[in-house]
């Protein structure tokens, strides 16, 4: 008796259609590729450009879309110094690198990745924890250069190491998270209540 094998069954039909399965999907992949980078590029629609740290951020429901969503409003400078474009993303930059220079995703989250141990720091710009945005900055820089004497566990018991930052790092850093807020994120972090800020005139 001889054992009868099926074409759908064959070892060379599986072999050719695992290499026309990968080949496709690359082919999907390159394409999905291509269609999300000027979505998620810097300077459109749902990521700003690095100037938008010279304007006030707010985060308000949207009922069209039923979620939170990131509102820009007018002039703010960060610190009181409103920059260039140039300015703004050698700023951001340098804020972005001082958080990944110092791991703080070991403990944070940003944008979704990163560890739960600490705060979400997506919208940290916007946290209530800050008092109110007329003091944020100047609380938000003196917890980051002494983080130890400023501690704001509100009642965790996790407190955050001192990094040893510089003023130029702390600021860099509230720049990056300050331009983080700006990010349309699709409401994430969902039910996320924001700092008070002035009704606009």
């Amino acid at each position: 008796m001889t054992n009868v094998v099926f074409w759908w069954s064959s070892e060379s039909f599986w072999k050719k259609t695992a290499i026309w399965v990968t080949a496709f999907m690359f082919i999907v992949l390159i394409v999905l590729t291509l269609d999300s980078l000027p979505k998620i590029s810097v300077g459109s629609e749902h990521v700003p450009a690095y100037s938008v740290i010279n304007h006030r951020i707010g985060y308000e429901f949207d009922k069209t879309r039923n979620i939170q969503a990131p509102v820009i409003g007018p002039e703010a400078p960060l610190f009181g110094k409103k920059l260039s474009e140039k300015d703004a993303e050698a700023l951001v930059t340098h804020g972005k690198k001082v958080i990944q220079g110092r791991n703080c995703m070991g403990c944070h989250t940003l944008l979704g990745n990163g560890s739960y141990f600490a705060p979400d720091l997506t919208k940290s710009w916007l946290d209530p924890g800050w008092g109110s945005e007329g003091i944020r900055e100047e609380l938000m820089l003196d917890f980051l250069l002494n983080p130890t004497d400023n501690a704001r566990s509100f009642g965790s018991d996790r407190t955050m190491p001192n990094l040893h930052l510089t003023e130029r790092e702390a600021k860099a850093v509230i720049a990056y998270l300050k331009w983080m807020s700006s990010i349309d994120t699709n409401g994430f972090p969902y039910n996320f209540p924001v700092i008070e800020q002035e009704a606009l005139q």
